[in-house]
């Protein structure tokens, strides 16, 4: 037997705009919370960002970003950073990007891009993440349908041994009535024997008797 607890809850995804220290400086971009640790998030977090461009000092922080590619453009000299936190069983994650280093106009576009890639990556591990749960109790769902498929089975298949064994047993009953008959039928036969042997052997005696007598006569003849 498999119990289930099931809990659903809807999940709003909110975007909050905050800077994080970049190379000593303060840099303006956008954050998220996800449900998750770190260890758990940080995969998606890094598949995505993959996505997003040519991650390059994954193991600094922050983690940058060149070449990033918003909506099908890529922008060859442009640069975002990442970062990853985790706050307990949560894990909250950063996108954003030094004006500095990009030009006035691409980089209020820039800034707009990371706050929809944080909410695009978002939104899809939030999906990913129910996504595996409905895998989840799918499979359970599956090994429940395939045990009660195996029982059904059994259930048939003992049906038909029981209905099997039925018949046998009505058959093993007429067999002894059966026998039972012919065993006393026997008996009164073997008493029917006995007593046609014992009445011969009178005759016989009988007629023993009688030859003695002829045999006399025969030997009383001159």
């Amino acid at each position: 037997m498999i119990l289930m607890g099931i809990y659903c809850e809807a999940q709003t995804i909110t975007i909050r705009k905050q800077n994080e220290k970049v190379k000593g400086e303060n840099s303006e971009g956008y954050s998220s919370v996800v449900e998750g640790k770190l260890s758990e998030v940080n995969s998606s977090w890094t598949k995505f960002l993959k996505e997003v461009g040519k991650v390059k000092l994954f193991s600094s922080d922050p983690v940058v970003v060149t070449e990033p590619n918003f909506n099908g453009t890529v922008f060859p000299k442009g640069v975002i950073y990442a970062k990853i936190f985790e706050e307990g069983d949560q894990s909250r994650v950063w996108l954003g990007l030094l004006p500095k280093e990009w030009d006035e106009r691409d980089g209020d576009m820039a800034n707009k891009e990371t706050e929809k890639l944080v909410y695009q990556f978002s939104v899809r591990y939030n999906r990913e993440k129910v996504q595996k749960l409905i895998d989840e109790t799918q499979q359970a769902d599956n090994a429940v349908e395939k045990q009660n498929q195996r029982l059904i089975n059994q259930n048939k298949e003992m049906t038909s041994q029981l209905t099997n064994n039925e018949k046998e047993k009505i058959h093993l009953q007429k067999s002894i009535e059966n026998n039972k008959l012919e065993y006393e039928a026997l008996l009164i036969k073997l008493e029917k024997n006995k007593k046609a042997q014992d009445s011969l052997v009178n005759v016989s005696l009988q007629i023993k008797k009688v030859k003695e007598a002829h045999e006399e006569r025969l030997r009383k003849i001159n």
